[in-house]
């Protein structure tokens, strides 16, 4: 089951069908993995006080993944991504809030079922996933462009 929560209202006023673009990326990136996904569309403030709070970093960021300890299945983490600073990141890439919303939605799910990009090998194996699953969505390569600072 993936549930998702909206907290800010800039999410719904930028894109009405904002549950169902989260759900569908979700949902994709967990396959057939069986598992319930939480998911809070938050604004910027929300997101850095869970930031610093979370991992000391006193800023906001596009996406935060807290993957649920094994004994916790079949809960298998939570999202929470901020609307500022992915509609700010979307905006100067040139890309749909859409689209990078799915791109971000999909990197999450991804790190709740184990993926990271700390080391080069992993980051690349992680990238070719989001790849291969946003292009099923009809979503260009996210990594055509820079991006500015990586969940």
């Amino acid at each position: 089951m993936i549930e998702v929560e909206i907290d800010d209202g800039a999410w719904s006023a930028a894109l009405p069908d904002v549950a169902a673009v989260v759900e569908r990326a979700a949902s994709l990136a967990l396959g057939d993995t069986r598992g319930d996904v939480v998911i809070l569309l938050a604004d910027d403030a929300h997101v850095q006080q869970i930031n610093a709070q979370f991992r000391d970093k006193d800023r906001p960021t596009n996406v935060l993944s807290f993957p649920a300890p094994d004994s916790a299945r079949p809960h298998l983490g939570d999202l929470i991504l901020a609307y500022g600073v992915c509609a700010a990141e979307a905006a100067e890439q040139g890309k749909s809030l859409s689209d990078h919303l799915s791109h971000m939605t999909v990197h999450g799910v991804l790190h709740l079922l184990g993926h990271d990009h700390e080391i080069d090998n992993e980051a690349e194996a992680m990238e070719a996933e989001e790849r291969r699953l946003l292009a099923s969505l009809g979503i260009a390569d996210p990594y055509s462009v820079d991006e500015p600072d990586r969940a």
